[in-house]
């Protein structure tokens, strides 16, 4: 007989003042737990009166927790906030987001939402892709103006570099999972990324628009002191 039961310990132990500490709240991994842990996390926030992000939620996992929480969920990205998202603000003026075509959209989004729980309305540059370059440099002057451009593509990456040899601001490299044969599940776009002559790339891990999501405003603080304390 198998058991859904949470064990008998306390499992969490949720890091409530990492906002405060670092300007990032903890957010909520979801892969890999069981629907009673994540009911058990979203109950101790919600009891807290606290917002909470989530990353990697399935719709599976986001059905078996029965409508039981007030989550604004966005299926494209597996992403959900309880409580809802801030309300949207002007369009930051310093973090964009370029993704390479519409496959990468999933990754773009979690980023996006990553960004606005944390009070940052960052705009999008989709489908700019170097197949058709023309689609890039209509855009590069736009793009020059931002402090941090992360930046998302799959099949080679060459996005990547093309980006950075073109703008003066740091550009957050994101593979995602996209491709097939040597390109499967974005090795080819990681190593583009890492192996780039182009000067003032950083990379994350593939598929982690959170994680890139949480430098950009680390990096936004720095200009911005008042950035960090709008976390509550």
């Amino acid at each position: 007989m198998t058991s859904e039961r949470l064990p008998p310990y306390d499992p969490l132990r949720f890091d409530w003042e990492r906002g405060a500490r670092t300007g990032v709240h903890e957010c909520v991994f979801c892969d890999g737990k069981s629907a009673e842990q994540i009911r058990h996390i979203l109950a101790t926030a919600q009891a807290r009166g606290a917002q909470l992000l989530l990353t990697r939620l399935s719709a599976e996992a986001l059905e078996a927790l029965g409508g039981e929480f007030e989550l604004d969920y966005c299926a494209l990205s597996r992403t959900a906030v309880l409580g809802g998202l801030p309300a949207a603000g002007e369009p930051s003026e310093d973090i964009v987001l370029v993704c390479a075509g519409t496959s990468d959209l999933p990754v773009i989004e979690e980023a996006r939402r990553t960004l606005a729980f944390h009070g940052i309305d960052a705009p999008v540059y989709a489908d700019v892709g170097v197949a058709g370059l023309w689609r890039l440099m209509s855009v590069a002057e736009e793009l020059s103006r931002f402090r941090v451009l992360i930046v998302v593509a799959g099949m080679e990456g060459a996005l990547f570099s093309a980006i950075a040899g073109l703008v003066p601001g740091l550009v957050i490299a994101v593979p995602s999972p996209v491709g097939y044969g040597v390109s499967e599940r974005g090795s080819a776009a990681l190593n583009s990324a890492l192996a780039s002559c182009a000067p003032g790339i950083v990379t994350v891990n593939i598929g982690n628009g959170f994680g890139a999501a949480a430098a950009a405003r680390k990096v936004v603080a720095a200009y911005h002191p008042e950035i960090s304390r709008r976390v509550d």
